[in-house]
């Protein structure tokens, strides 16, 4: 289990561990909740370069679509296969089994911590 208070976070609830030079990258439980059930995700492929904030995957429920939103330029260096095939993890796990993409990158942006988050989302 990843302990919450370690992470980074967007304000597009998106929730970044990192390790070394990777962040991995997921959505907060309150972005799921929000999405509600989770039916597909579209990832990007390893070796994508990403950029900071712009759309780099859709995250489909059966009530809308959400992006998910590259929260570091680096490379995607890692895809959650298992969520591919089994989007509903996220609903079920979106700190742990649940994440969904990792990226290696040369500088972290300004973000969020977890009381910060907490905070803009209500659930502090």
């Amino acid at each position: 289990m990843i302990n919450r208070e370690g992470l980074f976070y967007t304000k597009e609830h998106e929730w970044l561990a990192i390790d070394g030079d990777v962040a991995t990258v997921g959505i907060t439980e309150y972005a799921a909740e929000k999405l509600g059930d989770v039916v597909y995700v579209d990832l990007p492929k390893v070796g994508t370069q990403t950029t900071y904030m712009k759309i780099c995957g859709e995250i489909e429920s059966t009530k809308s679509v959400g992006e998910l939103y590259a929260p570091v330029d680096g490379e995607v260096v890692a895809v959650n296969e298992t969520v591919a095939s089994n989007p509903e993890l996220i609903n079920h796990d979106a700190f742990g089994a649940g994440w969904l993409i990792k990226i290696r990158f040369t500088e972290l942006p300004t973000l969020l911590s977890h009381d910060e988050y907490a905070a803009l989302t209500n659930e502090g």
